[in-house]
């Protein structure tokens, strides 16, 4: 009974669904109404990306093995869990976050980099620091950077981020294979593939910022629309990241409990909504692309 009790069915059914949606997008609306297949498709990758976060922190089950199981289907094709897993633990080290260096999920560059790259390059980053530019190139520029990071890390001998491609290249090959037998074309599934990631570009587009106080560096966005069941409430991020070991279906009820402390801790960095967020950052960038605090 207690292995039971210790199962968090939410989320276990909401795995479920994320499947079931999927396969309906791929097998099903595909061949009646192909955009819709795409739109729908992208939804569920991007869900099942915020549900791999949750086996990152020990759910659904208290067996890790399972967890991987049941979000070890590579849809989104481009990243791999192993990866996903190792460089997200090591970005939760709170002292390093947006660290160019030592937070793999930092979005700022160390200035003396920043100033070596070609100008074109800074008027991308630049672009890729709006939200429009983040759910337009975002996906295509954080892809490449983290794959060069990878290769750089490979050939310097890094056994884990090898392992990590070479358990995930078979995993994707799974996915297009599926795909392949289903009514949906190839490169429209490509297209929900990168429209998921826009998606989940969203969430982490303004999660951190520049802070002294490690503590003020990580945002609240209290949201409680359908982006929030899609991010699985980390939108009210700091909490997460005080409480990495909560539910996603948890965290507002923790929230609704200790704002004050919570809005207290990390220096009122908050939103009201994704809609706040749009309406202030779509067009005008929210950060610089080199660390404004950072010192050699």
């Amino acid at each position: 009974m207690s292995d039971v009790r210790a199962i968090e069915w939410p989320t276990l059914t909401l795995i479920a669904g994320c499947y079931c949606v999927w396969a309906l997008a791929v097998f099903w609306l595909a061949a009646h109404w192909p955009v819709l297949a795409v739109i729908v498709a992208a939804i569920a990758i991007a869900q099942q990306s915020s549900l791999q976060h949750e086996a990152i922190h020990g759910h659904p089950t208290r067996l890790e093995w399972l967890n991987v199981a049941l979000v070890a289907p590579a849809l989104s094709l481009c990243v791999p869990y192993l990866r996903f897993r190792d460089t997200h633990l090591a970005h939760h080290t709170d002292e390093t976050l947006t660290d160019p260096y030592d937070d793999p999920e930092s979005n700022y560059l160390d200035p003396v980099v920043w100033c070596r790259l070609a100008g074109p390059v800074q008027v991308i980053l630049r672009f890729n620091n709006t939200l429009a530019g983040r759910l337009l190139i975002g996906p295509l520029v954080g892809q490449i950077s983290w794959m060069a990071s990878d290769w750089r890390a490979m050939r310097r001998g890094d056994r884990a981020v090898l392992l990590g491609w070479l358990v995930h290249i078979p995993a994707a090959a799974v996915v297009i294979w599926i795909v392949a037998l289903s009514p949906m074309p190839i490169w429209a599934y490509l297209i929900a593939a990168y429209i998921g990631h826009a998606l989940i570009k969203i969430r982490t587009f303004l999660e951190h910022r520049a802070h002294v106080d490690a503590k003020g560096r990580t945002v609240i966005v209290e949201d409680r629309g359908p982006l929030a069941l899609l991010f699985l409430n980390n939108n009210l991020h700091v909490v997460h990241h005080a409480h990495p070991g909560v539910p996603w279906y948890r965290l507002p009820q923790l929230y609704a409990a200790r704002r004050d402390d919570f809005l207290r801790q990390n220096h009122g960095y908050r939103y009201r909504s994704y809609v706040e967020v749009m309406r202030r950052h779509f067009w005008r960038a929210k950060d610089p692309v080199p660390h404004p605090l950072w010192r050699d």
